[in-house]
């Protein structure tokens, strides 16, 4: 069985002949690719996804840093190492990106994609040194483009990478938010309106304040992910195959340290307990988790912005959203809040590839974790998803919105709740009978307090000013 774009489909297509420890196997001629990717590709047609971008980028990232290293020690010929390096360079410029063909579901530990990309890698370089396709000479798929590596320190280590590089859009895609939302709550700060708590009629609050809440929201979560993701930094190069560093030369993880902040200019650290950091998926699962709660965050403040733009006759219409597409393909006229739709939908995602990235990380055994591919790609793709749907929602949505000022005043003095305002002076229990009597003869509160003479006129105008209840203090005091 073949999915669409699979590399195992049959077809007329001119093949060459690989041997692998498994024997001899058909491969594409033109692939760069060999015959563990062809494998794996015939293996796994699960889902017809390939490797996300990054995945393939982090582990590019260690193969050169791996081919500088060992170019440096003398373990490594240097024009080999060199041919490595060019060809990890025209990778990461965007070329040859086809030949990652592994299904995002593989077999444990990513052994198939940190596979397909030695092979490519040392295809690319064979042709630059002179060599065919699938020849593997002078240069070898596992004994030279993956020197002194293991699946199981390689696969971990582009898992930090890639979750930080990818953090760093995601940061500034959150601050962009963050500002457009403490933005639209500076402008709206005069804007009076009724809040609520259990959908129900709740003290008055500032439109701008709980913008300026929602803004203080994602400033919180961007740190929580910032705190999360400095775990991260501690990489476990240099563990081999089960993190005690068999067939690694000892200045080897200092080395690669060195050449992956060069490469990624990213902040990194050596991690100090390599066996520790194979054997747990913790600091991926902190990190997924802390996105996840970023997600929970962001979903509630979608949720709120399409409830205050609910209408605009039978809701609440406190706000305007920026009209980006028709609403309907039967009612005319209809604006729907699609930008706070999408970004629901891609929230309630992430809450999804958390969950996966939980299981997955519980789920290793002993010295390795092998539900590796999972995590990488569910971390990976969320960091993604939520920042464009942060950079859609700041542009496309908040720096839009309007107030629909007079219906925030239509609401706020009809509000049953501001009778709360006047349980210092008259006590709970006679303003919950007013409060009941408003909404039973639907009397505004301050027109009550008027007609049953509770308080002198000047002191109920007082106690009923709403911009007072906007702010700590006893109304009236």
């Amino acid at each position: 069985m073949a999915t669409a774009g699979n590399p195992a489909i049959a077809g007329a297509e001119a093949t060459r002949t690989e041997k692998d420890p498994l024997g001899a196997l058909a491969v594409p001629a033109n692939a760069l690719y060999g015959a563990q990717t062809m494998r794996a590709a015939q293996n796994f047609p699960i889902s017809g996804m390939r490797p996300l971008p990054m995945f393939v980028t982090a582990v590019v990232w260690i193969k050169k840093a791996a081919a500088l290293t060992h170019r440096s020690t003398g373990r490594l010929d240097p024009r080999l190492a060199d041919a490595i390096v060019a060809a990890a360079d025209e990778i990461l410029s965007g070329a040859h990106r086809e030949h990652f063909v592994v299904d995002v579901f593989q077999a444990g530990a990513g052994t198939s994609h940190n596979m397909n990309v030695n092979e490519v890698l040392a295809n690319l370089a064979n042709e630059r040194l002179g060599s065919a396709r699938g020849s593997y000479a002078p240069i070898h798929p596992n004994d030279h483009v993956n020197m002194a590596q293991s699946t199981n320190d390689v696969i971990p280590t582009a898992i930090r990478l890639g979750a930080l590089s990818l953090a760093r859009d995601l940061a500034a895609a959150f601050g962009d938010l963050r500002d457009a939302l403490l933005a639209k709550g500076a402008e709206l700060d005069d804007v009076l309106k009724s809040g609520r708590t259990h959908l129900q009629d709740a003290m008055p609050i500032r439109l701008g304040q709980e913008f300026h809440a929602y803004g203080g929201t994602i400033d919180r979560n961007m740190r929580r992910v910032e705190m999360s993701a400095d775990f991260l930094r501690d990489l476990g190069i240099g563990g081999s195959a089960v993190g005690t560093g068999v067939n690694v030369e000892p200045e080897y993880p200092a080395l690669m340290l060195e050449h992956l902040r060069a490469i990624t200019g990213l902040t990194l650290r050596e991690g100090s307990d390599r066996i520790q950091l194979m054997q747990s998926m913790g600091d991926a699962a902190g990190f997924s988790a802390a996105l996840r709660t970023l997600a929970l965050d962001l979903s509630k403040i979608a949720s709120d912005l399409r409830l205050m733009a609910s209408g605009p006759r039978t809701g609440l219409d406190e706000i305007r959203l920026p009209a980006v597409q028709p609403g309907s393909s039967i009612m005319p006229g209809k604006v729907n809040p699609s930008i706070p739709e999408m970004v629901n939908q891609v929230c309630f995602q992430v809450i999804g590839n958390d969950t996966c990235v939980a299981i997955a990380s519980e789920h290793g055994q002993l010295e390795l974790n092998v539900m590796m591919p999972v995590i990488a790609h569910n971390i990976f793709l969320s960091e993604i998803i939520l920042t464009n749907a942060a950079r859609s929602l700041a542009d496309r949505t908040v720096a839009g919105i309007e107030a629909n000022r007079e219906q925030c005043a239509y609401w706020v003095e009809r509000s049953a709740a501001l009778a709360t305002a006047l349980a210092p002076q008259i006590g709970y229990a006679r303003a919950a009978e007013l409060s009941k009597q408003s909404v039973k003869e639907n009397v505004l509160i301050r027109d009550l307090v008027k007609r049953e003479h509770v308080l002198p006129e000047a002191e109920a105008d007082e106690v009923l000013d709403l911009r007072k209840m906007t702010e700590i203090g006893v109304p009236g005091a």
